[in-house]
């Protein structure tokens, strides 16, 4: 189940919701020279200092905005070696929207 509340709270930043955007599509979105190979950006999320590296924030901005979205159940992250990678829950956002349709 969605909790629309904590989903509009989270959206309710810009540059979250600019993450959001870019993760939608990160092969048009960001520079994935940087990601380690064999990563599929799509599947496995993209790397958060190519997040940081796009957003132009510090590390410490940037995680945080990245664990506000996961605890709103709007990305998912992975460990692959030393780094985490971050991509949209889809799943999610679709039953968000579709809640959110219903309720208006």
């Amino acid at each position: 189940m969605v909790n629309i509340s904590e989903v509009l709270k989270s959206i309710n930043n810009p540059v979250r919701r600019d993450m959001l955007h870019w993760l939608k599509e990160p092969q048009h979105n960001f520079n994935l020279d940087k990601q380690l190979p064999g990563v599929d950006p799509k599947l496995d999320g993209v790397c958060v200092s190519i997040i940081q590296e796009k957003t132009g924030l510090s590390q410490s901005t940037v995680s945080s905005y990245l664990s506000n979205l996961q605890r709103a159940n709007l990305v998912e992250s992975k460990r692959i070696g030393s780094w985490t990678y971050y991509r949209r829950n889809d799943a999610l956002i679709e039953q968000f929207l579709q809640e959110l349709a219903q309720s208006l």
